[in-house]
């Protein structure tokens, strides 16, 4: 009996299964991460454009790094773990919406870095990390001086929707109708422009056509709804 459970308690058969890591490899590679992942939170709060930032999709960012990391780390230590790693991260299901595209290069850049880190590139993680944030930065902090709207307003009758378009052609370096909708109280149009002049005025001059009703300027990020 106690022989029987000696060797259930005694992981000596292990032995030469995995690669041992030390204390030390694991601290050091998780101190890598977690770092690049400090880089990488930082960029990430430089360049987001939004009103409403998110805590914790930045915090995910380092929890990602560090946590791909441990398991690429597991996974180059034998082969049989690396499948085991495989089928339990298969069944996982990601059903968080990700609203801007630019968010999935941020998780990508993070699992990346992970990944490298885990399997000993810490060369090619750290310059590539630098690198990328400093595309990421240069081109997310370039100020667009046409920024696009889209206009949404009421005409009473086809008179007056000539007239807003007449000022429109007038007002913008471009535009493109998105929906029209015809009902018996007048027209509703919403139309992409891109302003030459203050977005104000073009909304009281707007306002100003004998028929228009009303008026609302939204800023358009690219998505478009009906």
């Amino acid at each position: 009996m106690g022989t029987t459970m000696d060797y259930l308690f005694d992981f000596a058969f292990m032995d030469g299964w995995a690669a041992r890591f030390s204390v030390t490899d694991i601290l050091v590679a998780l101190a890598i991460s977690l770092a690049i992942g400090l880089f990488i939170m930082f960029i990430y709060t430089k360049t987001f454009k939004g009103v409403m930032y998110s805590s914790s999709f930045a915090h995910t960012l380092i929890g990602m790094n560090m946590i791909t990391t441990l398991v690429i780390m597991a996974i180059a230590s034998h082969f049989l773990i690396g499948f085991g790693m495989i089928g339990a991260l298969s069944i996982i299901r990601f059903r968080t919406v990700v609203k801007e595209p630019l968010d999935l290069v941020y998780l990508f850049w993070s699992i990346a870095v992970g990944i490298l880190v885990g399997a000993g590139f810490v060369v090619l993680a750290v310059v590539g990390s630098v690198v990328i944030g400093l595309v990421l930065f240069l081109f997310q902090n370039h100020r667009i001086k046409d920024s696009p709207y889209v206009v949404v307003f009421s005409c009473d009758n086809e008179k007056a929707e000539n007239k807003a378009f007449k000022l429109i052609d007038a007002e913008t370096k471009k535009h493109v109708t998105k929906a029209k909708t015809v009902s018996k109280e007048g027209v509703e149009l919403t139309v992409e422009v891109r302003l030459k002049n203050s977005s104000s005025q073009f909304v009281n001059k707007l306002l100003g056509v004998g028929g228009v009703r009303n008026a609302t300027l939204v800023s358009y990020n690219g998505d478009f709804y009906m």
